[in-house]
């Protein structure tokens, strides 16, 4: 199945999917890439847990819009992380990158860091450490400077709850790839 198609599906199974794929960033100049190894997908307007429950605002618009767009926020004020949106055009649905296995780019990631371990195990490292900030919103992973690429790694997928919310808590949307 094209990424394309994928994104364009339920957004479970655009998360499922997107596990083990290569994400790439350009951002100045400095190629980084990761294989996804951690993902969280949110359902929208009809999931309690998402920024889109409740409707558009304009710190969530870019959810509601194409397939492959990223929604970039911040997380408590101070770190950001990137979603990938997913579904029809105004579905608001989306899926968080959580973290993944850094492949490219290590000595800029650890630069951006300023650390050589745990550079991309969590949605704000892996952002800051890719170069992702909130210029990135509404940018598309078909043809932006954050890119994803490549079919999924073989590996077994564990299913659990989502991290860090207190709402729909029951739903196991967070995704794992191990053993790959």
């Amino acid at each position: 199945m094209s990424l394309e198609e994928l994104l364009s599906g339920p957004v479970v199974d655009a998360a499922r999917g997107l596990l083990g794929r290569r994400l790439t960033s350009t951002i100045g100049g400095n190629p980084t890439s990761i294989v996804i190894l951690e993902v969280e997908a949110y359902s929208g307007e009809e999931d309690p847990a998402s920024h889109a429950f409740g409707g558009e605002t304009p710190r969530n618009e870019a959810m509601f819009g194409p397939p492959g767009g990223l929604y970039v926020y911040r997380s408590y004020g101070i770190h950001w992380c990137m979603n990938v949106v997913c579904g029809p055009v105004g579905t608001a649905r989306a899926v968080l990158l959580r973290g993944g296995m850094a492949t490219e780019g290590i000595e800029v990631m650890e630069r951006r860091r300023g650390r050589s371990i745990n550079l991309t195990d969590g949605p704000g490292k892996l952002c800051q450490a890719m170069g992702v900030d909130g210029s990135l919103d509404r940018s598309n992973v078909f043809h932006g400077p954050v890119t994803i690429s490549g079919e999924p790694v073989p590996g077994s997928i564990s299913a659990s709850r989502r991290i860090g919310i207190t709402k729909a808590v029951v739903r196991e949307w967070r995704f794992v790839l191990e053993r790959y």
